[in-house]
């Protein structure tokens, strides 16, 4: 079992940006977040949060637009180490839409990719750092590339890199639309 990695505990911080142009009836997606030193560490690794909410010292709450993506990491430990390693990548969605519903987001989101235990969260951050690393933000990524390669994890099969060109077909087909 591993302790706690720099990466995880120097998460980046929230923007705060305001709520004024969001429709007072617009559906928002909530994810809980939570830091307990040594304990847990549920934080955002990307992703645009409309608000935040500081529910405590240790718990806050982010709040998403429809459609919006995002990154939650969950790692948690005991006195004897490490005891559950999580990564999500999720849309926020509808009401109309259909949606899985998962502990600490409200009222659920569509999964796109979920990496369970060390060695599989281990393998996705370096591929988010890559992305951030050609200048693309990862919360703007082709939903089919996370799915993609959640399926290539579950797999255990080779994961692909997301590439300059694959981001321009992706935003051209999004214009089409």
């Amino acid at each position: 079992m591993s302790a706690l990695p720099q990466a995880v505990s120097n998460a980046p911080s929230i923007p705060r940006p305001v709520l004024s142009s969001v429709a007072n009836d617009m559906p928002l997606t909530r994810v809980s977040l939570a830091f307990v030193e040594r304990r847990i560490n549920l934080y955002l690794r990307f992703g645009h949060p409309v608000r935040e909410l500081r529910l405590d010292r240790w718990r806050r709450c982010a709040v998403f637009l429809p459609a919006a993506m995002f990154c939650r990491v969950r790692w948690e430990s005991n006195d004897y180490g490490t005891t559950r390693w999580q990564l999500m990548i999720l849309q926020a969605c509808t009401p109309l839409d259909v949606v899985q519903r998962i502990a600490g987001i409200q009222p659920g989101a569509r999964l796109l990719l979920c990496a369970e235990g060390e060695r599989q969260v281990q393998s996705v951050l370096p591929q988010i750092d890559a992305i951030e690393a050609l200048g693309i933000n990862p919360a703007a990524v082709s939903p089919a590339y996370w799915r993609t390669l959640g399926n290539r994890l579950s797999a255990r099969l080779p994961l692909p890199a997301y590439t300059v060109e694959r981001h321009a077909a992706y935003l051209t087909g999004e214009v089409l639309r």
